[in-house]
């Protein structure tokens, strides 16, 4: 008999096993960690992935693996040039969240302006103290990472009277804002949104350095990845005043040790990693996800690819 087992994490909406079943493959749902994966399904030919790291040593224990479907874009905890050496593609889903994560930067953008979460939680505590937010209108928006979602951010804030700067590796033309170098968007940035992938360049690449140069003034937005930010480095800043305040939907580690400072900290808006948490954004995710298993399956080229197979 074929083998046609596909790992997916539980959680995983149904639409995405659905997708598999309805294209002649079995899906196996696993706690999303490598230990479960191992025990129930060392023998699947394609897995579905959360942000559970998957290393070489994993993918060595799993011989028929063809594909590795990350259930969404940041594919830093998957060793995907190991991969590739076994060929194994891995692959994200790029279209399905990036509308969403905008959307949520500008959420948190006027939860820090306005102390929306602040002034619930005095309510909630009975108090009457009324900290002042500030306008958008006029402030200046610094885009770090302008791929999908960092243009869908600058699209989406374009009718609230802000100043636009992008900083990215790969400037593009846009009439969304003003491509500027690094030092020009720290320095000049009101609120800064991070939106770069983790790689060597910028794994770690906001720490203390860049917020002496921001303004104490500053807000600091990362949904990205929480490796991007010197997280030890931050927290020194917010305590000193370096910087004003931070949203940080993204932690190193995930879930965030409930022992961290970050918790005590009352200019930081914390979420666990939910920027893309609607119906919409995760039926599309486990869709195109089970979609690019089921290319793979079937060999064709996947559509989004982070590897290459020769």
């Amino acid at each position: 008999m074929e083998n046609n087992n596909v790992v997916v994490p539980k959680g995983m909406l149904e639409a995405g096993n659905k997708y598999l079943i309805d294209h002649g493959f079995n899906p196996i749902v696993v706690d999303n960690d490598a230990e479960a994966i191992l025990k129930q399904a060392k023998d699947a030919v394609g897995a579905i992935l959360f942000t559970e790291p998957f290393t070489a040593k994993t993918i060595d224990q799993m011989p028929n693996l063809k594909v590795i479907a990350r259930h969404g874009v940041g594919y830093d905890a998957v060793d995907y040039d190991y991969a590739a050496s076994k060929g194994i593609w891995v692959t994200i889903t790029p279209n399905a969240n990036a509308s969403t994560v905008a959307e949520t930067t500008l959420a948190d953008m006027f939860d820090l302006s306005k102390n929306i979460t602040k002034y619930a939680g005095i309510m909630k505590q009975g108090e009457s103290a009324r900290p002042l937010g500030f306008d958008l209108a006029g402030k200046t928006l610094g885009i770090m990472g302008f791929g999908r979602i960092g243009q869908l951010v600058a699209e989406k804030v374009s009718g609230l009277g802000m100043n636009v700067l992008i900083n990215s590796r790969t400037p593009k033309d846009t009439k969304l804002g003003k491509f500027v170098d690094r030092e020009t968007i720290l320095r000049e940035a009101d609120i800064l949104s991070l939106h770069m992938p983790v790689t060597e360049e910028t794994r770690h690449s906001i720490g203390m350095n860049e917020f002496k140069k921001m303004k104490k003034t500053a807000s600091l937005i990362n949904l990205g990845r929480g490796a991007l930010i010197n997280q030890d480095e931050l927290i020194e800043a917010l305590k000193n005043g370096e910087i004003a305040q931070a949203a940080l939907d993204v932690t190193e580690p995930e879930p965030l040790p409930r022992d961290s400072e970050l918790y005590n900290l009352d200019n930081v808006l914390l979420t666990p990693h939910i920027a893309a948490n609607t119906v919409e954004s995760m039926t599309r995710m486990a869709v195109d996800a089970a979609s690019e298993v089921v290319r793979v399956l079937n060999n064709e080229q996947p559509q989004w690819p982070v590897n290459h197979i020769d």
